[in-house]
């Protein structure tokens, strides 16, 4: 199907596992999750598992028409009360690294590398390592810091004054 068009709610599975089932097997499934249920608890597990729209019962025929659209497009719908509690949970302050587990060395380097917006053979050039080991580094340092993906490592050396805005490689 071009788009998959599913509520949470379901009788024989929970929708969020169902999602996750479909990602698994198809990685460029493009779900829209239509529900009455704006809860954390069903939000943030949905995107996560891989929805890329969320809608609510609520929406009128043409934001469901436009949704369907832009999910079909590879782009995300959100409704606009999901969207405020998404940039609620963004802006809420990131998670320390636990202190039984702090970064090495390396990876403090590596991050503020990654905060520059370097590539990993960048970085790898930079330190005279491989481009797999950089790989690891990064896999440890999310996984060390609870993190998902490379910008929220970004912002993580940001916040924590690993790296600044004028570090970083922008181009004009």
């Amino acid at each position: 199907p071009d788009v998959i068009l599913m509520d949470l709610e379901m009788p024989v599975m929970d929708g969020i596992e169902a999602i996750r089932r479909i990602t698994a097997s198809r990685p460029d499934a493009r779900i829209l999750v239509l529900t009455s249920f704006a809860t954390d608890d069903k939000v943030f597990p949905a995107i996560k598992a891989g929805a890329l729209g969320y809608l609510l019962k609520d929406s009128s025929p043409d934001e469901l028409v436009r949704a369907i659209r832009q999910v079909h497009r590879g782009e995300s719908s959100l409704h606009p009360t999901i969207a405020r509690k998404l940039l609620q949970e963004m802006s809420r302050p990131m998670q320390k690294p636990p202190t039984e587990d702090p970064l090495t060395e390396r990876e403090v380097e590596v991050l503020k590398l990654v905060a520059q917006g370097r590539s990993n053979q960048d970085i790898a050039d930079e330190l005279v390592i491989s481009e797999a080991t950089v790989r690891t580094h990064v896999s440890n340092i999310l996984g060390k810091l609870h993190l998902a993906s490379r910008t929220q490592a970004a912002l993580y050396a940001l916040k924590e004054g690993l790296a600044s805005l004028d570090d970083a490689d922008i181009a004009p």
